[in-house]
């Protein structure tokens, strides 16, 4: 085996793995204790963290038998609803007597160095805010700790789920726009995601039930105003314009209206948009967008009491929470204007 040298450069995790022949992913368990690798694995990669001088978290790995009463929490930085959920999760843990641990996840921090981080930092239970891993390589990731998973559904035993239900919140969106007179509606998705896939769902059932699914516009969005603006873009190139849109969320529906009204039209006279989520934003004078609220406190309290439960009472049975989200609304939508 040839042993690379780091000129004094401390070594990391990743150069553990090289140099042992594994993943980064299944270091991260061995160095904290869990199952789901063989003693002779183990010994490798002990072996390969000794030859290379790693050893800070192979002492905390040591002490793994006793309890840090943390909770890690992945989140996306850019995204407002997760900062509530935060603020939430931050009280609910502290009146559990529990820490939480925020461990960032952004574009140069993706989502599995993110709940990697998490787990050296000793969480003895997991909260992912709307995770996008498929469910193998989360099983994989978090094998031997307890997750919460807020906003998205999983099937895996270890893994709890507290969401809202993302297509009722939509549909009620449809139902709403309907009653305005609206039925050349166009949704703006939020791309790939599990989310993003359930409001799309709703939105279809909506029109479906109004028996005006055929007259739907259906455009990728994303989650930023960047993928707002190019779907709103992509709307002012129609022949002709929807007289609603529905957004995956409210920082893609301010993408929609500032491409919208650049261009001339007039929110909500000319078209009307919503978003959801309810973020700060939406519920600016200035902005009033209509859009679906979220519980984010009943939401969070419900993730935090769901991981003390494994942690505490040693629950194995795998739990999920479903809450009913509402539509809040405000002066971006109105009646038709025939």
């Amino acid at each position: 085996m040839v042993t690379a040298t780091y000129d004094g450069a401390r070594p990391t995790m990743q150069d553990v793995a090289f140099e042992a022949g594994v993943s980064r992913a299944l270091v991260s368990i061995i160095f904290r204790g869990a199952a789901g690798a063989s003693e002779q694995t183990r010994e490798r990669v002990f072996a390969a963290a000794d030859r290379l001088g790693y050893q800070t978290n192979r002492t905390a790995s040591l002490l793994a038998s006793s309890r840090t009463r943390q909770l890690g929490m992945v989140v996306d930085l850019h995204n407002a609803f997760h900062a509530d959920l935060v603020d939430a999760a931050l009280a609910a843990a502290d009146n559990a007597g529990y820490q939480i641990v925020l461990s960032p996840q952004t574009t140069t921090h993706e989502e599995t160095r993110a709940i990697t981080t998490a787990l050296e930092f000793r969480c003895e239970a997991l909260l992912l805010v709307g995770p996008e891993l498929d469910a193998e390589a989360l099983a994989q990731l978090t094998r031997g700790t307890p997750v919460v998973c807020i906003g998205r559904h999983m099937e895996l035993a270890h893994v709890d789920v507290v969401r809202s239900a993302e297509d009722r919140g939509m549909e009620q969106v449809v139902n709403h726009l309907v009653e305005l007179g609206h039925r050349r509606i166009a949704h703006i998705d939020g791309g790939l995601g599990e989310i993003a896939a359930a409001r799309r769902a709703g939105f279809e059932q909506g029109l479906r039930r109004h028996r005006i699914l055929s007259r739907a516009i259906m455009l990728r969005g994303g989650r930023s105003e960047a993928d707002g603006r190019w779907a709103g873009q992509q709307l002012l190139r129609r022949p002709e314009l929807p007289t609603a849109v529905a957004a995956f969320n409210d920082h893609c529906a301010l993408g929609v209206i500032d491409t919208l009204s650049r261009s001339g039209l007039r929110i909500p006279q000319d078209i009307s948009v919503t978003g959801y989520d309810d973020s700060p934003l939406a519920q600016l004078t200035t902005i009033d967008l209509t859009s679906v609220r979220q519980d984010a406190a009943k939401l969070a309290g419900r993730a935090v009491k769901a991981a003390v439960e494994r942690l505490e009472t040693r629950r194995t049975r795998r739990r999920e929470s479903i809450l009913n989200p509402q539509l809040v609304i405000r002066g971006s939508s109105a009646s038709l204007r025939v």
